[in-house]
């Protein structure tokens, strides 16, 4: 089922203090379709406990499909865990966020922690 082997190793997300207070518990990968709350193909979930964030990507997504939703779900994930979320994303729907974190990739690069502290810091997290 996959067609492209990850080049981002999942491990190296695990435990991951972000910026902001968040902590990034891992990433998987998914082998099985995933849908989202309306039943359309999800290429991305994420489980929020409290400021911790569990992420699961689809299998066979190419490298920059991962980075790209790596920073689509951590942003979206900081949003909706904050108390007060700032001003910069409070607005934002689905279509935002998909668009800030392709810009965020064109920017700054491939998903790492660094980068995705560097898109938090941004955003004024």
């Amino acid at each position: 089922m996959l067609t492209n082997t990850p080049m981002i190793n999942p491990a190296s997300f695990r435990d991951l203090k972000l910026h902001g207070g968040f902590i990034l518990k891992d990433v998987v990968f998914a082998t099985e379709p995933m849908l989202d709350a309306l039943n359309r193909e999800a290429l991305a979930k994420t489980t929020i406990i409290g400021q911790e964030f569990r992420i699961t990507l689809q299998a066979g997504l190419s490298q920059e499909e991962i980075s790209v939703s790596l920073y689509h779900e951590i942003l979206e994930a900081a949003t909706l865990a904050s108390l007060n979320p700032p001003q910069s994303v409070i607005d934002f729907n689905e279509g935002d966020f998909e668009q800030k974190a392709i810009e965020t990739h064109g920017r700054i690069g491939e998903a790492s922690l660094e980068n995705l502290n560097r898109m938090l810091q941004f955003f004024g997290f």
